[in-house]
């Protein structure tokens, strides 16, 4: 890829109309949600994303060994 091209590529990518993803509003939430709802979800989350992640890392020793 020459650099005009990518020039080129880069000013077409700057004079496209960015779409909304998502629609901001400045309501309040229809539903409150309570610090434990919010405690709950957080350590699901990190359980989620964090959980596969220790656990290789643990056992990353154990992977390393060919039996």
């Amino acid at each position: 890829m020459s650099l005009t091209t990518v020039s080129r590529l880069f000013r077409t990518a700057l004079r496209t109309q960015m779409v909304p993803v998502a629609n901001w509003s400045s309501k309040p939430a229809k539903h409150h949600i309570t610090a434990g709802e919010q405690a709950i979800a957080m350590t699901v989350m990190f359980i989620t994303i964090l959980g596969p992640s220790g656990w290789i890392l643990a056992h990353l020793e154990d992977y390393k060994k060919k039996e």
